[in-house]
């Protein structure tokens, strides 16, 4: 199947910057999208970034301008830059990838998630 193992999670400052990134392994024939979700404390688990194997990106309205999603398709991995970051957008990040592999055709699959957390 498909595993995604996400880095780059950590505690970071208001107004800072964070880049997480997430690997997908396994027996992958191709992925078609790639994307982050994140889930703040008692709160439900929302998109944030999209981008699809053309490169076509989709953004939160909450992110636009601040975050950047990009790919290295060779590697399989995507990647988010934060920037100026605030509070409320502690939040456990997750990986999300829509792949096809040997055995199944395209199928959701996520990571175990980064903590980022946003303080002074």
């Amino acid at each position: 199947q498909v595993q995604l193992v996400e880095s780059g999670g950590g505690l970071v400052q208001p107004g800072g910057s964070l880049r997480v990134s997430c690997v997908a392994s396994g027996t992958i024939v191709s992925i078609a999208a790639m994307a982050w979700y994140r889930q703040p404390p008692g709160k439900q688990r929302e998109l944030v970034a999209r981008i699809t194997i053309g490169g076509s990106t989709t953004y939160a309205d909450s992110v636009k301008g601040r975050f950047t999603i990009s790919t290295d398709n060779a590697k399989n991995t995507v990647y988010l830059q934060m920037n100026s970051l605030k509070p409320e957008e502690t939040a456990v990040y997750y990986c999300y990838a829509e792949a096809r592999t040997t055995t199944r055709s395209l199928t959701a699959y996520w990571g175990q998630g980064t903590q980022v957390t946003v303080s002074s």
